[in-house]
């Protein structure tokens, strides 16, 4: 792509920025309310009209709308909220800047009330990537690199999103269409997202970029890219902030499971917590310059990521999301030995106690992050580096081990249930089912839906889908693992091998034992 052409004068199409709360914190309503604002959502060959009632997306925006009531109830007020530091009035935790290792704790704790509200379900919750620009505001001289008014852009949109309990999202990644060459030597330059135009106003953006998870959910969508770049391919390294309704803007999710799931009983997670990754098209969408954070810039479009708290931010809300959903998998597999009499048998107990010891070494390598944290020269708490990427690194094998545990202990048990919960009701079958169904400590209907959740949660297409998820979420393992070889304290290591060379000979001792 040639470098962008120039245009004078203002051509703004008009955009529907989110509500402002005007010192109010959000509701679920609120939220809600917010969503229909006549976003661009495509699913099975038509377009959306209302994402809150479609029955592919409308069970999932009830269930981040409790987010947002979860946040704004009286009685949780100070785990979920902080003051501001310019208007003084609560706004959500998610959006704290650390100063201290007692304010990183309470941020870990905020996320982990809304993940359990989702079971750790929901990746993408509204304080995920609120905390990436949590990370850029701190250290806003990263941006300055590239020209002070991109820092001052993203200060600024960083206190919209805080001051009004904004809910954004990203996507960072290139569409998978030849990984081969950079951006600028694909078949058509406008296959990524790039800028094709420069304004007086702005910039217009053109191509595709994905993973939006929950973009048909969100207020805003940043679009930038994590996938390293190299010099030609300056027009895609972007850091613009982009409302889900900008004309232009269309969003393709994947198979929603929402729309498959027939009842909550079947499928009591898919119904509910099925957040949508979305692909994202953006055709010749105009972006104003208080919008644009990083322009046309290689190396900022890489230090974003790296030489910010950002992604230590966003990962430490990860793996608190991450250790509710594992701490929520325990109790289903202690549940299911319950009901089917296993618990005491000592095979199920070695088996239970390896997944325990797997739960138990994430869980403490997210409190590590806190522990280990260190202080910048401005002040703020930066998360343990080693900590965060070690156990990103391991987590794809280490999730695959614990799920494969899951489906040996219940062995037969989620593949040999009833059709749907109609075989309840219908009196030709109902008497087998209760009769057949049930177990020692359980009647059939219990025990059926425990199974069903466990089979969701593991084996239904929701459940696969939590299984790529968390193979990839942090990216390609090799990559976080160059990570924590770049930040492993070496020296320390070394000096101890130095120390061991320098011990003095040994003296009295006869030279055939030397």
């Amino acid at each position: 792509m040639a470098a962008p052409e120039t245009l004078g004068g203002n051509q703004t199409t008009q955009m529907k920025e989110p509500k402002v709360q005007n010192g109010k914190l959000r509701t679920g309503e609120d939220y809600l309310q917010n969503l229909r604002d006549g976003r661009c959502v495509y699913v099975n060959g038509e377009r959306v009209k209302d994402v809150t009632t479609h029955p592919a997306f409308s069970r999932g925006a009830r269930s981040l709308a409790n987010l947002y009531d979860i946040a704004a109830a009286p009685e949780n007020r100070e785990r979920m909220t902080f003051t501001s530091p310019t208007s003084g009035n609560p706004v959500l935790r998610a959006y704290q800047i650390p100063k201290t290792h007692e304010d990183l704790r309470a941020k870990r704790l905020a996320s982990e009330m809304w993940s359990e509200a989702t079971f750790g379900l929901m990746g993408r919750s509204p304080d995920h990537v609120s905390n990436f620009f949590v990370g850029y505001a701190a250290v806003p001289s990263v941006f300055a690199a590239g020209g002070q008014e991109y820092a001052d852009n993203v200060v600024k949109f960083y206190e919209h999103l805080r001051e009004n309990h904004l809910y954004t999202t990203y996507a960072i990644v290139p569409p998978q269409i030849d990984r081969s060459k950079p951006a600028h030597q694909q078949s058509d330059p406008t296959l990524y997202a790039g800028v094709v135009k420069e304004r007086d106003d702005g910039i217009v953006i053109k191509g595709a970029q994905q993973l939006a998870t929950a973009g048909v959910y969100s207020d805003y969508i940043y679009v930038s890219s994590i996938h390293p770049m190299q010099p030609g391919d300056e027009n895609y390294a972007i850091g613009v902030a982009i409302p889900a309704n900008a004309p232009g803007v269309k969003l393709y999710p994947r198979r929603p499971f929402g729309a498959l799931a027939t009842s909550s009983f079947d499928y009591p997670l898919s119904s509910r917590f099925d957040e949508s990754d979305c692909f994202v098209v953006l055709d010749n969408v105009f972006v104003p310059w208080e919008h644009v954070f990083i322009y046309r810039n290689l190396q900022v479009a890489r230090d974003q990521w790296w030489k910010t708290p950002a992604h230590l931010y966003g990962n430490l809300q990860a793996q608190a999301r991450y250790i509710t959903k594992l701490r929520f998998m325990m109790g289903l597999a202690k549940r299911m030995n319950e009901m089917t009499g296993n618990d005491a048998n000592p095979a199920v107990q070695i088996q239970m106690g390896e997944l325990a010891s797997l739960v138990s070494i994430i869980e403490h390598a997210l409190l590590s992050q806190e522990v280990a944290a260190t202080t910048d020269e401005n002040g703020v708490l930066w998360p343990s580096r080693t900590a965060l990427y070690s156990v990103m690194a391991l987590q794809s094998e280490l999730n695959a081990r614990m799920v494969e545990i899951i489906r040996e202990l219940s062995g037969a048990g989620m593949i040999t249930l009833p059709s749907s919960v109609e075989d309840f009701r219908n009196p030709e079958t109902a008497e087998d089912v209760q009769r057949y169904y049930a177990s020692a400590s359980s009647d059939a209907k219990e025990r059926v839906a425990l199974m069903r959740m466990a089979w969701d949660f593991i084996g239904s297409e929701f459940g696969n889908r939590h299984q790529q998820y968390e193979k990839f979420y942090g990216g390609a393992s090799f990559l976080v693992k160059q990570n924590v070889h770049r930040h492993f304290d070496y020296d320390r290591s070394k000096k101890m091998v130095e120390s061991a060379l320098a011990l003095p000979a040994f003296s009295n001792v006869p030279s055939k034992f030397l």
